[in-house]
């Protein structure tokens, strides 16, 4: 009898989501039915070959003071920062639950969220937060965007090896423990070329929001830009946009914005 009670399992029903290539797990767990969110099972929901596959999961729940709330995991199945492309995709997928409709304030764990989606309707205009404190490390710089980035610039970012130089910069000395993302960065002149390397992912991914929100922000400073800034950026996954005001001192009305679609639906049972 134990052993047919250890045997029972759940069904699921899922969604999958991406942005820019930046792929996630969905769940509405208004009813709280997902409650198995130790590591192993997050983990192996997210594995590309014995489960789902995606670069994260988030669960979509209700807030007596929001619209909803974002719970987001990282695919090593631990509870992750702010994920900027999730943010957007959770926003679609409020709408597509008929929850929202073109606006919406929602709860990350950054704290709350305003986005907006566009009238075709996979356009979704996520604000992120203002950010005062850009730091440096050598001629890299360091921000946290809802998580921390690093960002630096190179030449030929196509035939740059990210897998293996964001792995060394994620595990020096002085990120390893906390963890941190490293991002390339390339100034094609009308638009940043950006690769990221994600921790939580502990690999490249096609996209990474508040990663490209970082690059825009560092770039503009190190440019000593200042105004209303529209800053387009390519990522292996597509194209996305970032806009922010800068008076030099802070960056203020942060949107990180792009596509987010749904790719398909499923049940799965855990």
């Amino acid at each position: 009898m134990l052993n047919e009670q250890h045997t029972l399992k759940m069904n699921i029903h899922f969604f999958k989501y991406q942005g820019a290539g930046n792929d996630f797990i969905l769940i509405d767990n208004r009813d709280l039915s997902f409650k198995d969110t130790d590591n192993n099972t997050v983990l192996q929901l997210c594995n590309r070959r014995f489960g789902i596959g995606g670069d994260g999961l988030m669960l979509l729940q209700n807030h007596s003071s929001y619209d909803f709330e974002m719970l987001y995991f990282n695919a090593d199945g631990n509870l992750g920062s702010m994920c900027g492309n999730g943010g957007r995709c959770i926003v679609a997928f409020a709408k597509h639950l008929g929850i929202i409709d073109i606006e919406t304030n929602f709860l990350a764990v950054d704290g709350p969220h305003y986005a907006k989606i566009s009238g075709k309707g996979n356009e979704v205009e996520l604000q992120m937060i203002d950010i005062d404190t850009i730091d440096r490390d050598g001629d890299a710089y360091v921000l946290n965007t809802g998580s921390p980035h690093y960002v630096t610039q190179t030449e030929a970012l196509n035939d740059l090896d990210v897998y293996q130089k964001g792995k060394e910069i994620r595990n020096n000395e002085t990120y390893k423990a906390a963890g941190i993302n490293v991002n390339f960065v390339e100034d094609r002149g009308d638009h940043l070329f950006v690769r990221t390397f994600e921790r939580g992912v502990e690999d490249e991914t096609y996209a990474c929001g508040t990663g490209v929100t970082a690059v825009a922000l560092s770039m503009a400073k190190h440019k000593q830009q200042s105004g209303h800034i529209q800053t387009p950026v390519k990522v292996l996954g597509g194209n996305l946009r970032i806009t922010f005001d800068y008076n030099g001192e802070q960056f203020t009305n942060v949107f990180l914005c792009g596509p987010a679609e749904q790719v398909f639906e499923g049940d799965v049972s855990i």
